[in-house]
């Protein structure tokens, strides 16, 4: 059995899903469960409808919603699944419970995360029976499951915490006794539900979240990850035209590269898989002919297996003479960013200082009044990270003297070797990232092997 899970972008129209039903129906042979997302670009238009309905502008709201619509019953139509009585009366229905919540949030005037949820969900909601009634179109004996009677989390909206044990039972009585009859359960992906019934969001990029936990609770033989690109890559194409495709790598530098830019896969899929030792593979939903990437334990040691970097990151600093000898004072400023929800990447120290990355901002005017217990504190906006990730990086000061040389007159603000050794971080200026990605992807990979 195998999780085969579709983003966005193989979802994207009615020529996608077609695509993809085929890609599925070739899999048969493998007993695949299959998970998709929201037609390509419909989260943000659905949290678009809930911030405009809670600002007052309902009839912005109507409209995207009826522009949604229409999108969805002409997929439905250009798919040949129209005459499906259940899908369209269910799909309308849908729609109608769409424009009830936002007629609520109009008069409360006020978006909560439950809400945003509540609206967000749809998107997943309204796809997977899409992509089931297709399937079954050309033979596929697909089955629709809704995801939350399966993705049991916490009731931390926005960003619920999956809860493995409770999933695990839930696809024991919901999707294995499908699988062993011969069908294929079609799922959302990055939605689930409390204890209570009530509808929730992994997060962003939470539908690849959602197939590992699927796979890693049915002990799947591979979890498949179908996007729009040939898999994971040296470096971001579109930074660095000359990146290659990556064959093979290791669970952990896959879950470094995400965690620092790459987008091919979400930071949270890994994990699951890397617990039961299952394979994930990357493929190109346009290319299903391709190579892809298999991420493994065993993939071969180098030095630098790619390059990641990301913009917009803030550099939080606190200096303080008092820190100096005082045990417990690190706890105690890393609980400030653990209260505000605030994930920290980069972490450099001193005696008397220590200087963080966030990138997620929302909360850093709370943080910054916090923190100044400690000492002072100063932000630097406007900055980036530049990732080199390779399992034998630690043990080659070569590659990371070879990285220094390679930035020139780049200005270095700070530099960061992980304790694993697998992950050298350099924040330089926002607007040098790209130009460092090109300089480093230069100095590791021309010439040489990905």
């Amino acid at each position: 059995m195998i999780v085969a899970k579709f983003g966005g972008t193989s979802v994207g129209d009615a020529e996608a899903i077609a695509r993809t039903a085929g890609i599925v129906r070739a899999r048969l042979g493998r007993a695949p469960v299959v998970v998709t997302s929201a037609l390509a670009g419909t989260t943000n238009r659905l949290i678009e409808i809930g911030q405009q309905a809670a600002a007052g502008q309902l009839i912005v709201a109507l409209s995207i919603i009826e522009e949604l619509r229409a999108r969805h019953f002409a997929t439905i139509d250009d798919l040949g699944v129209a005459d499906d009585i259940e899908l369209v009366t269910d799909t309308g229905v849908l729609f109608d419970e769409l424009a009830h919540l936002a007629e609520a949030l109009s008069v409360l005037g006020d978006v909560t995360p439950r809400s945003l949820d509540a609206v967000s969900s749809m998107g997943e909601r309204l796809s997977a029976p899409i992509v089931a009634a297709a399937l079954a179109r050309i033979g596929v004996p697909a089955v629709f499951v809704d995801a939350r009677r399966v993705m049991a989390t916490s009731d931390d909206f926005g960003r619920a915490e999956p809860r493995p044990d409770e999933i695990a039972m839930a696809c024991r009585a919901h999707l294995l006794p499908l699988v062993r009859a011969g069908k294929v359960p079609v799922l959302g992906g990055f939605i689930g539900a409390t204890a209570q019934g009530v509808t929730t969001t992994l997060g962003r990029g939470g539908s690849d979240y959602s197939a590992s936990l699927f796979g890693a609770a049915m002990d799947a033989e591979a979890i498949e990850i179908w996007t729009d690109v040939d898999g994971m890559l040296t470096a971001d194409p579109r930074v660095v035209p000359g990146a290659r495709l990556i064959e093979h790598i290791r669970f952990d530098e896959a879950a470094e590269l995400a965690s620092f830019g790459a987008k091919v896969l979400h930071p949270s899929t890994i994990a699951p898989a890397v617990r039961k030792g299952i394979p994930v593979f990357v493929f190109n939903s346009r290319r299903p002919e391709g190579s892809g990437t298999r991420i493994t334990f065993d993939a071969p040691r180098r030095p630098v297996r790619a390059i990641a970097g990301k913009t917009r990151i803030a550099v939080v600093k606190v200096r303080s003479p008092r820190m100096l000898a005082a045990p417990g004072t690190m706890r105690a400023i890393f609980e400030v960013f653990e209260r505000n929800r605030t994930s920290v990447d980069v972490v450099a120290t001193s005696e008397v200082s220590v200087s963080v990355t966030v990138d997620d901002v929302q909360h850093l005017e709370a943080i910054v009044a916090q923190l100044s217990a400690f000492g002072d504190v100063s932000v630097e906006r406007g900055r980036g990270i530049v990732a080199l990730v390779g399992a034998g990086l630690g043990e080659s000061t070569v590659s990371m003297a070879r990285a220094l040389a390679a930035l020139g007159d780049l200005r270095l603000h700070m530099l960061s070797l992980s304790a694993t050794g697998i992950n050298l971080t350099l924040i330089v200026d926002g607007d040098a990232v790209h130009d460092a990605m090109r300089r480093l992807h230069a100095a590791f990979f021309e010439g040489g092997s990905a």
